[in-house]
């Protein structure tokens, strides 16, 4: 077989995840060969993504290259990927899924706050409405960059903390301190490294067959089924985290927020899987019913 080709945003995150893809094909003796390519995404650090206007910022160039023959798969952060995808692109593996959390990491002049105290540097409007959710006070900063141009942010401006997924920190290996926020849910299948490759390539598909891991893709397709009934693209204050327990049940939590954070709604319910069931659309259905078509409606106009 042919070396397969492997596309990547460029920054040290995405290449890690590249390497774990790799990692894997190269325990089946596979070849393999990764290309970086730099994202409209990166090239922008000064726009919040929400002000660019189009979803898949983080994407796009991949999808191109992918659809251009120029790779066979490419690799993201699944949260990164729009819950409709381009014609001729599709999620053909996700990787075990690790560390979905939110953390906060604090400058070190302001580890004695309380939390309420805090001026926070984020561009997520899901971070910064959960969090107005129980700190309606609080002062925002906007943060772009990967994860070492946002500590170095942290360092040299006028803010005390920022929030990070904890899968950036762990997978890059990095020795700072944070805590857990338990008053966050992540974004749609946070802490997921996928693989999207073309649905006219059968040969890919079956190559990653043994790789993907379906109790994260169970858990992955009910959050996004989640985001996309409530068509939240990557814009909206939209948390979802569905997880298997050891009783083979599995719980799923939802939440969507107004930009202030002062009009949310959430479901949290655990049941039985049953396959064939879309359960993310059901639980938003809930949602909107309960409020949720107001709440989306006016995020739309605020934005």
């Amino acid at each position: 077989m042919r070396s397969i080709k492997l596309g990547t945003r460029n920054s040290p995150l995405a290449l890690w995840q590249a390497r774990e893809v790799e990692r894997n094909l190269q325990n089946r003796n596979y070849s393999t060969e990764i290309t970086p390519i730099v994202s409209s995404g990166d090239k922008n650090l000064q726009q919040p993504l929400y002000a660019m206007g189009i979803t898949g910022i983080f994407t796009k160039d991949l999808d191109i290259a992918l659809l251009n023959h120029e790779v066979d798969i490419a690799v993201h952060s699944l949260k990164d990927i729009p819950t409709e995808l381009p014609e001729n692109i599709e999620i053909i593996a996700v990787l075990k899924r690790d560390f979905p959390q939110d953390v906060l990491v604090r400058k070190p002049d302001a580890e004695t706050l309380d939390l309420r105290d805090l001026k926070i540097a984020t561009s997520s409007l899901r971070r910064r409405a959960f969090w107005l959710k129980e700190f309606p006070d609080t002062e925002f900063s906007d943060i772009r960059g990967n994860v070492q141009t946002r500590l170095r942010k942290l360092e040299e401006q006028d803010f005390d903390a920022t929030l990070f997924s904890l899968a950036a920190i762990e997978r890059m290996g990095l020795d700072i301190r944070y805590e857990a926020i338990p008053i966050m849910i992540s974004a749609p299948a946070q802490g997921v490294v996928a693989i999207t490759g073309r649905s006219d390539d059968p040969e890919m598909k079956e190559v990653f067959k043994e790789i993907n891991h379906l109790p994260t893709q169970i858990c992955i397709n009910i959050e996004r089924n989640f985001l996309n009934t409530l068509e939240g693209g990557c814009t909206a204050p939209i948390g979802a985290f569905a997880e298997i327990n050891d009783k083979n049940e599995i719980r799923f939590r939802g939440r969507l927020c107004s930009l202030d954070g002062q009009n949310c709604i959430e479901t949290d319910e655990i049941f039985t899987y049953k396959e064939g069931v879309n359960y993310g659309k059901k639980f938003a259905e809930e949602v909107i019913r309960n409020g949720g078509r107001e709440i989306m409606q006016q995020i739309k106009t605020q934005l």
